[in-house]
């Protein structure tokens, strides 16, 4: 008797992003695994794992993006079949991490969906999850199993180092972005400012005042997403009126709900540079850069499946 599936790893993709689950794959040098994923005719997800899993180390590559609830129940259901075929240990590798946005009570009677999500998750069998710049670094804390919590800065910091901007300022669009500049900033050797909004509502920006000196500079706006553009937009103007010499714009994850794209082509912003964490069509926009993190990915799941450290993924 043959115990060929014992500790393999096998990577596994729902629908969300397939693209980005095919450039892990090439990266890595590894196979996707045959697997079905589609709907009943009710509409009900059915999923059929076409290999063996017994044994295996698996990784799960669905990003909870658009469509979210989708993604997110194709994920449980690719998880619970892994577990259901008894597989040695499943991480769910989810680049984006829908429902982050609502991480805590902000008045009454309201959900913490981002609690929710990870309980579901766990629930459904994970052993690891492996994400990248989580809407807020706590809700590493709603889990109760290891979560690997990597960041798309040097990717960027990477593409714009290259681009060699001159005398630069890398800006946060509101306070809880800064520590997200800070690191950028250190690893372009710039200043950091900070856009200090009133948001009313989800959706609604009042008023924008900058806190740092920018004028004479080149901005670089930094979040971890792009959803309606109407905050980094809003703040690209205000760069400008406050005597910016050119604004760029960069996050990690570019979800785009309209009207993101006829106000990312409208505004004063001269490019806009986004990963592939969640599916973006890059001819939409003629200002847009995408920049891929596969290789991150590929590398984090090699070393979790080696038993390797993943923080010095950090300082790469």
């Amino acid at each position: 008797m043959t115990m060929s599936n014992a500790g393999q790893l096998k990577l596994f993709c729902g629908n969300a992003n397939p693209q980005l689950s095919e450039a892990i794959s090439e990266s890595m040098g590894i196979p996707l695994t045959p697997m079905v994923v589609d709907k009943f005719n009710d509409g009900e997800i059915r999923v059929i794992i076409e290999e063996n899993a017994r044994g295996t180390d698996a990784f799960v590559v669905q990003p909870t993006c658009e469509p979210v609830n989708q993604s997110l129940m194709e994920l449980l259901i690719i998880i619970d079949a892994l577990r259901r075929a008894s597989a040695r240990r499943i991480t769910a590798v989810m680049p984006y991490y829908g429902y982050g946005r609502q991480d805590r009570k902000t008045r009454g009677r309201e959900p913490i969906t981002a609690k929710l999500v990870a309980n579901l998750i766990t629930e459904a069998g994970a052993d690891r999850v492996l994400t990248i710049d989580l809407h807020a670094g706590q809700i590493q804390g709603f889990f109760d199993i290891p979560v690997d919590h990597l960041t798309g800065v040097p990717t960027l910091a990477r593409f714009f180092a290259d681009a060699d901007l001159g005398d630069i300022v890398v800006v946060a669009p509101d306070a809880g972005a800064a520590p997200r500049a800070r690191a950028m900033a250190d690893r372009l050797g710039g200043t950091i400012a900070i856009v200090d909004k009133h948001r009313p509502e989800p959706g609604v920006v009042e008023a924008m005042h900058v806190i740092g000196e920018v004028e004479g500079r080149t901005a670089l706006l930094i979040d971890e997403m792009i959803d309606t553009a109407g905050t980094i937009c809003q703040a690209a103007d205000t760069l400008l009126d406050e005597g910016a010499l050119s604004v760029y714009a960069c996050a990690t994850h570019g979800i785009l709900s309209p009207p993101a794209v006829q106000r990312l082509e409208r505004a004063s912003i001269e490019e806009v540079v986004l990963t592939d964490t969640v599916p973006v069509d890059d001819a939409a926009l003629d200002k847009l850069h995408m920049l891929s993190v596969a290789p991150l990915l590929g590398e984090a799941i090699k070393r979790i499946y080696a038993d390797q450290s993943v923080s010095a993924l950090f300082t790469s």
